[in-house]
């Protein structure tokens, strides 16, 4: 069994985001801008798709940032970088929406997507993505498509929607979400495919035909 040191290193070995959270314990110059430029857009999408209401998820994705800046003196990597801040991510949205007595949502409505998590990300939870031919037609349906998915998100439970978000959204392995959501890696195989099937159904019409329900 690995010691602590040992997995410190074998974690910097593989993980370059290790290696850059480790200077900005450090204090390297310019590495937190770096390790917030790599990950803003994401968490701001996650966070959208959590809360709802853009301003809220870039305050939040905000106080994660601040989070880690103040621990950086004491971070130790016990897992890849992503799991850690996606963990903090998590627990600070879920707890955010709990004192405003909200559930978790995700984002509606026709707006232009400005977090970097566009609509061709969306529509692979269910692996029956549209053509991705660039034409104008196409386009046009891979953003529908992405509003349906959008709206079959927002009436899953706070669990499966925070696995399907980490799943598809971070490409996160059940070992990874499991570690983020506190949760076993079979409980969290089963919130997915609760969810894929939930999401399957709410699509699978649109995807045949191309036509939202009534």
């Amino acid at each position: 069994m690995a010691t602590g040191e040992t997995l410190e290193q074998e974690l910097e070995a593989r993980d370059p985001d290790v290696r850059l959270m480790l200077q900005v314990r450090d204090d390297v110059q310019g590495a937190f801008e770096v390790l917030v430029e790599r990950y803003q857009h994401r968490l701001v999408g996650i966070m959208i798709h959590l809360v709802g209401r853009v301003e809220e998820a870039e305050d939040l994705t905000q106080e994660v940032f601040l989070r880690i800046y103040r621990a950086r003196k004491g971070y130790r990597p016990r897992a890849k970088f992503s799991t850690w801040l996606f963990t903090i991510a998590n627990n600070l949205a879920l707890n955010h929406l709990r004192g405003k007595g909200r559930s978790p949502v995700a984002a509606t409505g026709g707006g232009g997507d400005t977090t970097g998590t566009g609509s061709q990300a969306i529509p692979s939870v269910t692996g029956n993505a549209p053509s991705r031919e660039g034409t104008p037609s196409s386009q046009m349906r891979q953003v529908e498509l992405s509003d349906v998915v959008r709206e079959a998100l927002d009436v899953l439970g706070e669990d499966q929607k925070v696995a399907v978000l980490l799943n598809k959204f971070e490409d996160m392995s059940y070992a990874e979400i499991a570690l983020v959501m506190g949760r076993s890696e079979a409980a969290v195989k089963s919130l997915l495919a609760r969810a894929r099937n939930h999401l399957r159904e709410q699509l699978e019409p649109y995807l045949k035909t191309g036509q939202r329900g009534p």
